[in-house]
Parts: C-alpha cells; structure tokens; sequence
C-alpha cells in the first residue's frame, strides 16, 4: 500500500465528510472490510488502493468496520437519534443547534 496515492486519493481530504486531512493525521479506511461478508467481496481487489480511502479520524472510528450501506444508513438516521436526547432538544429550542436530515452522499460521491 502507498500511503502517499491514498492520500491523494481526494486532494488530502476524508473521502466521507470532506475535511481537509493533514497526510499525518489521515487514516487510511478499507472501503469495503477485510472482514466482510464473502458476498460483498466478490470482484473487490482486498489489498489494492482502489478499496482504501483517505479517512479523518472521526470517521474512520465511526465507520469501523461496517461496510458504506451500514456506514450510510447511520449516519442518515443520526439526526433522529440525535434529536431524541433531551439536552439536544434544548439546544434547538434556543437555537444553539439545528438537526437537519443528511442527503446521503459521502465527499468521494460528489460531483466536481
């Protein structure tokens, strides 16, 4: 693995999120797990570069090892789990925070 062609994967950015990512602090994320399901691994190249993204820490431990539809459906259902805790209620009621619905695409499957 080069790290270096990881990281430039996305011009030094977490493929998820989209923050800028110092080449030190990236993790480097297996797209689909070492540990996946033989039917999610078929076709997939496990070692090359082309199942590894540039990660930010933050994501890379909220992604564990989860594959992107479960990594994808968590975070398009964190604001309803988020918006279930009392003290996050609060905060929207005084305008410290707004929970909004996420539109389910991670930085990497963005357009130019």
């Amino acid at each position: 693995m080069n790290r270096k062609e990881v990281y430039s994967k996305y011009g030094g950015r977490c493929a998820y999120c989209g923050r800028e990512i110092e080449f030190k602090d990236m993790q480097v994320d297996h797209i689909v797990p070492k540990k996946a399901h033989p039917l999610y691994t078929r076709g997939v190249e496990m070692e090359g570069t082309d199942n590894l993204n540039p990660a930010c820490r933050r994501c890379n431990h909220y992604k564990r090892a989860h594959n992107l539809d479960f990594f994808r459906h968590m975070l398009e259902t964190l604001n309803k789990r988020i918006s279930g805790i009392y003290i996050c209620k609060v905060a929207e009621d005084y305008g410290i925070i707004r929970v909004e619905e996420w539109d389910g695409l991670f930085y990497f499957e963005r357009e130019d």
